[in-house]
């Protein structure tokens, strides 16, 4: 799980394309797009998900950077809604870890602030 998480913490995307994103995130349907994101009618599981999905999203932002002319923000920003869904998916399925002893013994799941957004 670290290496998809750290991957995705390091992903740095134009402000306006993350918050379009992050909104359009309420809306995703894991059992209808991502089979036809991926091509794929078997649903992964949310880590195998999550690496095909950055796969393809690295491949939109090649040609972003690029200004490739077959270039579609539409397609990228549906990439990356579904990877903000399958990178919650894979917290929401992380083990509970103990905090620190400041917090009063309280047990809290450890997120990374820019995917648990909501």
């Amino acid at each position: 799980m670290n290496d998809v998480m750290s991957l995705l913490e390091t992903l740095h995307r134009p402000r306006l394309l993350m918050q379009a994103a992050r909104h359009g995130a309420r809306l995703y349907r894991r059992e209808t797009q991502l089979p036809r994101l991926l091509c794929s009618p078997v649903l992964p599981g949310p880590r195998q998900a999550a690496i095909r999905l950055l796969c393809l999203e690295q491949d939109h932002e090649a040609a972003r950077r690029s200004r490739a002319a077959d270039y579609c923000a539409a397609r990228h920003l549906e990439v990356l809604i579904a990877l903000i869904c399958e990178a919650r998916a894979i917290l929401a399925a992380a083990p509970v870890l103990p905090c620190s002893a400041r917090s009063g013994g309280q047990v809290q799941k450890q997120r990374p602030a820019r995917i648990a957004e909501a």
